[in-house]
């Protein structure tokens, strides 16, 4: 009888919410190895910063310290977004027990919100737009109505100041660099007025696969780098 009624009414409340709170699990968890990753590259860009700053290389270290302070941002970003996808894994066990007395799943204006900004994060996306169709359906959210757009690393890395970068670079060469720009002993002031020089190529990229092969080729050579001191 419950498979007769599974094939014509589809799954269950119950069996609907436990299959969202294991697809919110896996994503955590999907988000904890890529936290960790940024963990283990971070440290080997600031071991590089520090090297490259020995040997007098300001302008590479530098790039580097962006770097930096580029996937501090996004380890950040990404733990919001667990706290989140938590969030809604506890709202999600209120329903359970909503259940029991309703016999239905209630609208939560609070799953809502946390779909909304989840699906923000392209790591997360497909699955948060997969899931928030499927509660829709349910009952638990409204339709979407507002378009969400994906967050432009580039773009907000741009409008920062470099306040952030000097103050990796002043922490992690011990005050010799950074601060605002100011450089300490042994290291000229002009040494940090870099323009990259753009081969012919690059003038037909936008600013922003300029940006993207610029940091791409950055972090293939940590390695390299590491390896050379």
């Amino acid at each position: 009888m419950q498979s007769i009624n599974r094939f014509l009414y589809g799954p269950t409340p119950e069996e609907r919410v436990r299959a969202w709170q294991t697809k919110l699990r896996a994503e955590s968890r999907q988000l904890d190895r890529e936290m960790r990753q940024l963990d283990v590259a971070t440290s080997k860009a600031r071991q590089t910063v520090k090297q490259l700053a020995s040997k007098g290389d300001v302008k590479s270290a530098r790039i580097l310290a962006k770097e930096v302070v580029r996937s501090n941002k996004q380890k950040d970003r990404l733990s919001v977004s667990k706290a989140r996808l938590g969030s809604i894994g506890t709202q999600l066990t209120q329903q359970m027990a909503m259940i029991k007395v309703t016999g239905s799943l209630q609208k939560s204006t609070e799953i809502m919100k946390l779909s909304n900004a989840l699906v923000k994060l392209p790591q997360i996306s497909q699955t948060m737009r997969e899931m928030s169709m499927e509660m829709t359906k349910a009952g638990i959210m409204e339709e979407m109505l507002e378009d969400t757009l994906e967050m432009d690393e580039d773009e907000e890395l741009e409008e920062e100041a470099d306040a952030e970068v000097d103050k990796v670079l002043f922490d992690l060469t011990d005050g010799k660099l950074g601060e605002a720009g100011k450089v300490g002993t042994g290291l000229p002031v002009w040494l940090f007025d870099y323009t990259p020089r753009l081969v012919p190529h690059e003038f037909s990229r936008s600013p922003k696969q300029k940006r993207t092969a610029k940091r791409n080729r950055i972090w293939r050579n940590i390695d390299n780098n590491s390896m050379l001191y």
